[in-house]
């Protein structure tokens, strides 16, 4: 708290927010995805994009209710969190009911597209054509990227785009749950520490009384 704590606490700028422009990127990539991939008569189809939906929309509605009440941030930043996981569970679907592969963890295609920092569903949509043409034109003896040769490696096997494209959302949604997780954790520690509207209030309350006696 400071010497001149505001009744309305600053708000909003959600749009500088990682995990706002991460979920925003999903978002988008989601909605290419169920385009190109999933029945747009299915019930999956329109539940993909929703939980896409939510992720984004929630995180902004979140950071826009701060000024007034961390206790509804809170809880929408966590609703944008559950919802994403929705998502990453939806594309696991797709990929295990398909018999596609969900790469694991130490795949170094996960590690090479984190490290991309793709801004747009166009850069993505960029780095899955390069993987799926076994990133041609990149050179895994230059020292920089060891991992490219161990990609070129897989991509011999011939993913299909579908699999890739899955997969590297898949990727993104993590990114973006691991920005929320810290994101909560932050907020539920500030909550705790200077607690929400109704104990500004009483604080700003006492503050001015003391200054009019």
């Amino acid at each position: 708290m400071t010497a001149n704590e505001p009744l309305i606490q600053a708000h909003g700028g959600y749009r500088k927010l990682k995990s706002f422009q991460v979920a925003q990127m999903v978002f988008d990539i989601t909605v290419r995805f169920c385009d190109r991939y999933i029945d747009k008569r299915s019930r999956t189809c329109d539940q993909m994009v929703q939980a896409a939906r939510s992720g984004v929309q929630n995180i902004a509605e979140g950071s826009q209710a701060s000024g007034t009440s961390k206790k509804t941030e809170l809880k929408l930043t966590n609703v944008a969190r559950a919802s994403l996981e929705e998502l990453r569970l939806d594309y696991e679907d797709f990929l295990r009911q398909r018999g596609l592969t969900i790469w694991a963890k130490a795949d170094p295609r996960r590690t090479h597209l984190v490290a991309r920092r793709c801004a747009t569903a166009d850069d993505v949509a960029r780095w899955v054509k390069e993987v799926r043409d076994g990133l041609d034109g990149h050179d895994g003896l230059d020292g920089q990227d060891p991992s490219i040769s161990s990609i070129k490696s897989i991509s011999s096997i011939n993913p299909s785009y579908s699999e890739i494209a899955a997969n590297a959302a898949h990727i993104l949604i993590g990114v973006a749950c691991a920005l929320l997780d810290r994101q909560i954790a932050a907020q539920a520690k500030a909550f705790e520490a200077d607690g929400g509207f109704t104990e500004r209030l009483y604080r700003v309350r006492s503050k001015n009384r003391n200054k009019q006696q």
